[in-house]
């Protein structure tokens, strides 16, 4: 039966989500009310506010209702994970919707690009407080490397976004990075995937251990991409002066969003694998 949990929309954590709801929902009744576009970029930050918007309500009828319980997943997972992609789409969309479609006279633009800004921080706050605490028995992608593997995911989203746009099928080098983002992309989503379905369990093998040698191989590949992809791209390839014209789009620059992406994933897979080996080696030794 169908029982209802006012918890769900008076804790602090229920409350950041009904808060993240009314922002989505102004930001892109705002965005909708200055008229429609394709562009790729605007297509982009209406998605992800109008995504946010419906899967933010889903979770808090799920919740209020006492049905999140009753569904064949782990709920704690799915939840934290939602919030950390929730954040980082939305921190994206801040930066680029007032990049390319606000001006010092767009009141409308300037106020949804603010509300965004304002939906990021509520998204950021309920990560914090869902994040496990350390010595807390919690699901995994509640713990740092689990957040650090939705990130890994979503950073190499932008990238193959941005790929449609730099040609990079002409140099083979070029197409061993792009290779070296699916890759490690398609491990991200494993892990996830098998978290949230509780099909950690069912691994044929030890499943920290794995985790470890993954990511290792994956910091080297990353360590190659990071050299490979800056090489080929920028190798007599200087800027275009037509970057330079206002309200002009330049491949060019999508050039260097994935060289600032490949880094900070390198960075993140670096970070992921010390944590993951000091959780491993180090304090599983000391708690027995």
């Amino acid at each position: 039966m169908v029982t209802l949990d006012l918890k769900a929309v008076t804790t602090p954590v229920g409350i950041l989500r009904l808060l993240a709801v009314v922002l989505t929902c102004i930001t892109f009744s705002l965005v909708a009310s200055v008229g429609y576009t394709t562009e790729t970029f605007w297509t982009y930050c209406m998605f992800t506010w109008c995504f946010c918007f419906c899967v933010t309500i889903l979770i808090i009828v799920l919740e209020l209702t006492s049905l999140s319980a009753k569904l064949p997943i782990s709920w704690n997972d799915f939840t934290t994970a939602f919030a950390m992609l929730a954040g980082l789409m939305v921190l994206v969309a801040s930066i680029v919707y007032p990049r390319f479609y606000a001006c010092q006279t767009c009141g409308r633009q300037i106020g949804a690009s603010v509300t965004s800004w304002l939906c990021y921080i509520v998204y950021l706050t309920e990560v914090i407080l869902t994040r496990a605490k350390p010595g807390e028995i919690s699901g995994f992608l509640s713990t740092v490397p689990g957040l650090l593997k939705v990130l890994e995911a979503f950073v190499a989203c932008v990238i193959f976004i941005c790929l449609d746009y730099t040609g990079y099928y002409v140099f083979a080098g070029l197409k061993w990075c792009v290779a070296v983002y699916s890759i490690c992309f398609i491990f991200a989503i494993l892990v996830i995937i098998l978290t949230i379905c509780r099909l950690l369990t069912r691994f044929p093998a030890p499943f920290d251990k794995v985790l470890i040698v993954c990511n290792v191989l994956a910091v080297l590949m990353y360590i190659t991409a990071a050299v490979i992809w800056p090489l080929y791209s920028f190798r007599n390839n200087p800027r275009p002066s037509l970057c330079d014209l206002p309200n002009v789009f330049c491949g060019w620059d999508l050039l260097v969003v994935i060289t600032v992406m490949t880094y900070l994933n390198l960075i993140a897979y670096i970070v992921d694998t010390v944590y993951s080996f000091r959780l491993v080696f180090f304090v599983s030794r000391t708690a027995e």
